[in-house]
């Protein structure tokens, strides 16, 4: 009986193309449809929640620096804030999007459920994640004048200027990678072509989006 048994869980992990822990965080960037695909097929969910807590940090210091809060708060509120609420609140926002991508999906004959597209999302979201560390990197040169309107501190100096850029720039290639790792995921999970992924992630932003400019459209005229 013991033999039988562990005959049968060697069979059910040999339908896999197995990946360790370590192989989701590496091969990742080289080999997404495979790390997917896994993550889908095992429903691999080691590290999500963790990664969800970051990913809600990422979009809260986010908004924190597109708001300008640093004109009216202070920094230790601010990093408080987005390290405390962004932690804890910030996974509400993905889920609703994993559950409208979801929906939409459907209309374009795709499958896969809002746990399974949650899933991938927190996986997809590593890159912007790894942000983190040139985000905090500006904290740390800048103070509470990155959160801030006013931009004239990257004129201070020289050395500000070049951590300023380096850090924007290598932002902004990570959020770039997620987007890209989150259209192949999408594409994985829904049984998309890439550009019907594409199409889908846009169309829950264009349910919110289009119905409010109407509002506001009739508003105006009346």
């Amino acid at each position: 009986m013991e033999t039988k048994y562990t005959e049968d869980q060697f069979e059910e992990f040999e339908k896999y193309d197995a990946l360790s822990d370590q192989d989701i965080f590496t091969k990742i960037w080289t080999e997404p449809r495979r790390v997917f695909k896994f993550i889908n097929d095992t429903r691999y969910e080691k590290y999500l929640y963790i990664l969800l807590i970051f990913a809600g940090i990422v979009r809260a210091f986010d908004r924190a620096s597109s708001k300008d809060m640093g004109d009216h708060s202070s920094l230790l509120f601010i990093v408080f804030g987005c390290i405390v609420g962004g932690g804890m609140l910030g996974w509400i926002s993905y889920y609703i999007y994993s559950a409208l991508l979801s929906w939409t999906g459907k209309w374009l004959n795709g499958v896969g459920n809002t746990s399974s597209i949650y899933r991938v999302m927190a996986y997809a979201m590593i890159p912007s994640i790894l942000g983190l560390v040139f985000l905090f990197l500006q904290i740390a040169v800048f103070g509470n004048d990155y959160f801030k309107s006013n931009t004239d501190y990257l004129e201070s100096s020289i050395e500000g200027s070049i951590v300023f850029w380096i850090s924007f720039t290598m932002e902004m290639l990570l959020s770039f990678a997620s987007l890209v790792l989150m259209v192949i995921g999408l594409s994985e999970v829904q049984k998309f072509s890439i550009g019907k992924a594409i199409i889908n992630l846009i169309l829950p932003v264009a349910f919110i989006v289009v119905p409010i400019v109407l509002i506001v459209f009739i508003a105006t005229i009346f």
